[in-house]
């Protein structure tokens, strides 16, 4: 039996039941495992008080510190965010409430690996875990953990050395896995790690019933994503402008909401775009099935889930050319990599739409990526770190 401690501050919980469904689902799949037993830390960030006390930070506050989340033994520890650090105090405060609470669950539970399951925090506080309960670590890395923790000022040192320590990486991407080594992580201990999609909830829909359900009867564009800059929802609004006829649906929350919804009004564009706000990940099976397209114009990515469960729709989808664009994108019915600005996302999306690919073609795209295959992968290189450091002893 492995026993294993996942450790992730990337987690759903009672107030974010979106926020990081893929790392649920991963962790869900890997404690069915009849060899496995596995306990979760999901830990929480807050400012110090009186912060905490407003806003988000309060019902954070509030959780359970530790629950049985859909089956799962779950602690949720809190440690300090402090405001205007860069993040460069993250991992000490993290070790700080994790080197206790570990200790604990230690005493009836003696893990044989930690699996980090985000690279920032979570990856250096597991590597100086690991080196004290003398476990071997598993750190993953998704995206933004490398793109940004692991090139920002404050925390790249952090986010480099925790690389170098571990016994075992992985990578949602070939592209994640150069990412990693550009910045000196040693590419021979990164296993690229795909992820999964659920084929019998993401599956092909007859579009026009779907379509219904949202009022659009013409043409449909669907983008998913945290309303924030770098997922670039502006650059499908203004494709989507010079597509007359064509209709766009974003689904996702965020800070530049407020923006968006005056770009849609300054150009004409409130009877043919729409922001849906945040979504259950139990509706948007729904919402891809629907879309003729689906497009993301992300800066940066690991490798989308979105691109994926799109594809197991039946949906094409056009994306730039970020992290692992071209894993995804292998065939022409799968969709289109473009250029990240309007006209070049104009000219894919029309073209999509002109030459429609065959629903069962493109869902072909996602057959790849299944949770069965990325639970058998995590459970073969975890089961090696603990393999290779019992014969090290």
């Amino acid at each position: 039996m492995l026993r294993v401690l996942t450790l992730s501050t990337l987690f759903p919980d009672a107030t974010r039941p979106n926020f990081g469904v893929f790392v649920e689902r991963q962790t869900l799949g890997l404690a069915a495992h009849p060899d496995v037993d596995l306990r979760l830390v999901a830990p929480v960030g807050l400012p110090p008080w009186p912060l905490r006390a407003f806003s988000r930070h309060a019902s954070l506050a509030a959780l359970s510190e530790r629950e049985t989340w859909k089956g799962l033994d779950t602690r949720r520890p809190r440690f300090t965010t402090i405001p205007g650090t860069g993040g460069r105090f993250h991992v000490r405060a993290l070790v700080l409430v994790l080197l206790p609470l570990l200790t604990e669950i230690r005493r009836d539970f003696a893990f044989d690996v930690i699996d980090a399951e985000f690279f920032f925090p979570d990856g250096p506080a597991a590597a100086a875990l690991g080196r004290h309960f003398g476990v071997p670590v598993s750190i993953k890395a998704r995206g933004a953990d490398i793109h940004h923790w692991g090139r920002a000022r404050a925390t790249a040192r952090q986010v480099i050395a925790a690389g170098q320590a571990a016994d075992g990486l992985l990578a949602v991407s070939e592209a994640m896995k150069a990412d990693m080594a550009a910045i000196g992580i040693p590419a021979d201990r990164i296993r690229v790690h795909h992820t999964g999609v659920d084929l019998d909830r993401f599956a092909p829909r007859e579009r026009a019933a779907a379509k219904a359900v949202y009022d659009v009867a013409g043409p449909l564009v669907v983008s998913l994503g945290a309303l924030i800059p770098r997922k670039g929802h502006d650059i499908v609004i203004d494709a989507v402008a010079t597509l007359p006829g064509v209709s766009l649906l974003i689904a996702g929350a965020g800070a530049e909401r407020a923006a968006l919804q005056a770009k849609i009004a300054a150009l004409g564009l409130t009877d043919r775009v729409r922001l849906l706000g945040g979504m259950p990940h139990a509706d948007l099976p729904g919402l891809l099935a629907a879309a003729d397209v689906m497009a993301l114009a992300s800066a940066s990515e690991g490798l989308a889930n979105a691109w994926v469960e799109a594809l197991a729709c039946g949906t094409p989808i056009v994306i730039t050319a970020a992290g692992g664009a071209a894993e995804v994108v292998t065939d022409p019915a799968y969709g289109r990599i473009a250029e990240r600005g309007p006209q070049a996302f104009a000219q894919a999306i029309g073209d999509l739409l002109a030459n429609p690919p065959a629903q069962a073609d493109v869902r072909h795209g996602a057959e790849r990526f299944t949770w069965e295959a990325n639970g058998a992968a995590l459970f073969d290189h975890l089961t090696a770190l603990a393999a290779h450091r019992r014969l090290a002893l």
